[in-house]
This record gives structure tokens, sequence and C-alpha cells, in this order.
């Protein structure tokens, strides 16, 4: 060990273009030092490895046995240095393994689908696995490598997550396509009153994300009932005389139709998270990139 301690990679460098060249005033002028400093670094290397190493033969330098010995495993040597500092090259059609995303029921339905198409063109041998997003234990799971990716809302995600915003998406007020309606843009205070159906993934309960935006104006929401998954709105409007309030993205659907309000509730992120020790892993960033571009796509 005390060998190795004593040889460093500027060393290696000296001997290899000693070992091409074999003029001390070229390699000096090849590695931009005087030839001073090249005599220096070929002083350590004849004390290192106990031998000349290189013979002055005119203007020339003839390599001993011991350093043509030498020649291919110095330069297989500073190939495989050189490989360390290139940067990693991803290619999704080579890649294997297994990757796990956490969605909310509307990335589900909005997002991945077209992802999954595109993975299984372009990513044919990764392995993707789909998980319901539950905001309580999500830090030990992303922590614990259990979760690579979360397609969720920013309120729902820890602080010590990386993040990008994918789109804000925007909520319409929808009804049964059969529903009689007027024609006219229905008051926030008409669209309180009426019996109202809200999505609630998480806790089954009468609340809906707009209840606060209503109540700050004064109404309180008539919600008469609650379903987990924004897959069964449509079928359970289509059947009843309810509202509910619906992501753009998820519409049109030929069971309900849009209603005329006279003001939306505010628009929302979506996010795509992941934890910060994956912010370099070549399989996150393109799959992040494809989200991405299918975000601006619509």
């Amino acid at each position: 060990m005390n060998g190795i301690n004593r040889l460093d990679i500027k060393q290696l460098r000296v001997l290899h273009a000693l070992l091409d060249l074999k003029n001390l005033s070229q390699v000096a002028r090849k590695m931009g030092l005087t030839q001073q400093a090249i005599s220096e670094q070929l002083r350590k290397l004849r004390d290192l490895f106990d031998d000349r190493l290189f013979i002055r033969q005119g203007n020339s330098m003839v390599a001993t046995p011991k350093a043509l010995s030498m020649q291919q495993p110095i330069s297989r040597i500073l190939e495989q240095l050189e490989a360390l500092l290139e940067p990693d090259v991803f290619s999704p059609q080579t890649y294997k393994g297994v990757f796990t995303i956490s969605a909310t029921d509307y990335a589900t339905q909005a997002l991945l689908p077209q992802l999954f198409h595109i993975t299984r063109r372009d990513a044919p041998d990764l392995k993707l696995i789909v998980r319901d997003f539950a905001s309580d234990n999500i830090n030990q799971l992303i922590a614990a490598g259990e979760l690579d990716l979360l397609i969720t809302f920013p309120e729902f995600i820890p602080d010590n997550l990386a993040y990008v915003t994918l789109l804000e998406e925007q909520h319409f007020c929808i009804t049964g396509c059969n529903n009689s309606f007027t024609t006219e843009p229905l008051s926030l205070a008409q669209i309180a009153a009426h019996s109202q159906l809200v999505v609630s993934p998480s806790r089954a309960n009468l609340r809906g994300s707009h209840d606060q935006w209503f109540a700050e104006k004064g109404l309180k929401r008539n919600i008469v009932m609650s379903v987990p998954s924004f897959s069964a709105v449509p079928d359970i409007l289509y059947t009843t005389d309810m509202i509910a309030f619906y992501p753009s993205r998820l519409l049109p659907n030929s069971r309900v139709k849009e209603l005329k309000v006279e003001a939306l509730p505010p628009t929302f992120k979506v996010i795509a998270a992941w934890h910060p020790r994956t912010s370099h892993s070549g399989i996150h960033r393109w799959l992040i990139e494809q989200l991405q571009q299918l975000s601006k796509s619509d």
C-alpha cells in the first residue's frame, strides 16, 4: 500500500506520455508543464518503481523493459479513470428495472395511460408498479426506496422532497347529459344549493376540496354523496340529478355535460415529486421529462 500511496494520476499521465512521445520537451508541451517539472515527475517514478524507466539516447528517451511492460496496463488504467468522469448516458431502450409510482386517482386517469404508452414503446424492459396515493406515510416509503415517484398535489408532499410542477388544472361544473338546467350561467348560490357529488379518495366523508372557497363567499354546499374515485362520477351523474366539480383533463365524457356558471373555483397544481437522492437518476429524469411533455401536449 505504501507504493500506491506514493503514486498519483499525474505521474501515470507523465509515464504514459513518455512511452508515447519518448521526448521530455514534447511531453512538457503536451501536458502544459515545464521540462523541469516533467523531469521531477520522472525522478519520482524511477524511485517508486526502482528502475531507470527511460535512458536518454540523443534527443530521445528509450524505454527500459520495465517501462515497456507497463505501457498497456497504464493505458487501461487511464481509460478507466476517464470513463469514471464521463456523464452517464441513459438509454430507455436498454434500461431494465422496476419503478414504483404512487399516484392520485386523478393522475392515474389523466396522465398515466399516455405515459404507459410511451414506456411500452420506448422502454420495453421497464416494469412499472402503480400504488394508490396515501399521504400519511409518504416520507417513510420514499426514504426506504419503496416508492420512486409521486404524482400528486403540492399540499400532500413533505417539504424535504424535490418536485416539479407538471400542470395547472381547473375543475368544471358538470351534470348528467340528460339533466335539464337553465342555459343562463348558474350563480354560486344556485350551485351551492343544488345536490352535489364530491370525490374524497383518502377519507370517506361529505367534504369537498372547494368547501372553503364557497364558505368565503358565505355559502354552504349541499353535498349529498361522496365517492373515492373520479372514474365513478360520470356514471353516477348520468343516472341522478346531481352536479359535481370535475377536472377538465378528464373531459369530455359522453355521460356528462359542462354547466355554465358565473365563476369557477381556483385552479390547482399537479406535481411530480421524488427523493433528492434520485435527482440524477437516469430513469427518474427520463420519466419526469415524459410527464412534462405530456402535460404540455393538451
